[in-house]
């Protein structure tokens, strides 16, 4: 299975977000309904919200947040992006690390460029860039998300990325589908049809197929255990 590829390589890997120190810590961040500050009256107001993210993290003495995979979120609901069908989209299948923009995103390993796109939607993805791998004959995909417009400039498919290259940086909420500033990143085995975008979350009744091929993207980040 690509879970167990991953974790046999891990030491490999190059971070995809620096920390400052090896002993930086994290903080982790609830975008559940267990976090009864997040309000819908602050999810509705960009700034309130940026300034939600950047108060939370300042005030506990963190540069960065991070959070998400498997997460069942409300926040969601600020946007009819998720809301189309009879089911809402609410389970995130990647992980987000929070901080400033400009915050320099890397490649773990070596790839190349499967597609890129700006998805200029409220709520979407915003400028977005997906590189394909190749592992002990797994072939897998990164999705990077909520980046800045700029980093798509150059780009091609095909062009090839090696590990630790400085590959984008966390976008403005104007460039970056309206959020505060992070980084959504996802690892995808099957990309399907998909280029330039995939789901990022998708509905509960559909949680087995899409965790199953979205595995965790810690087995990649290995940020999880600066969490404190």
């Amino acid at each position: 299975m690509l879970q167990d590829v991953l974790l046999q390589y891990q030491s490999a890997f190059q971070p995809v977000i620096q920390l400052l120190d090896p002993a930086e810590s994290l903080m982790a961040m609830d975008f559940t309904r267990n976090n009864t500050s997040l309000t819908m009256s602050v999810l509705e107001d960009l700034d309130r919200f940026c300034r939600y993210i950047d108060t939370t993290l300042t005030d506990n003495g963190y540069r960065l947040g991070i959070g998400g995979y498997a997460e069942h979120r409300t926040i969601y609901a600020v946007s009819p992006h998720f809301d189309a069908g009879e089911e809402p989209r609410r389970l995130h299948l990647g992980i987000d690390v929070w901080g400033l923009a400009g915050t320099p995103v890397f490649a773990p390993l070596n790839g190349h460029i499967h597609s890129f796109r700006f998805n200029d939607h409220f709520g979407d993805y915003g400028a977005t860039i997906i590189l394909q791998h190749q592992l002990d004959g797994y072939t897998f995909h990164t999705l990077y998300g909520h980046l800045s417009i700029t980093n798509l400039q150059g780009l091609y498919e095909n062009m090839p990325v090696t590990a630790g290259q400085q590959l984008a940086f966390f976008g403005v909420p104007a460039e970056n589908g309206g959020w505060p500033p992070h980084l959504h990143f996802q690892v995808i085995e099957d990309m399907g049809n998909y280029r330039g975008d995939y789901p990022g979350v998708c509905r509960f009744s559909e949680k087995e197929k899409y965790l199953r091929n979205c595995p965790d993207p810690d087995l990649l980040m290995q940020l999880n255990k600066h969490i404190r």
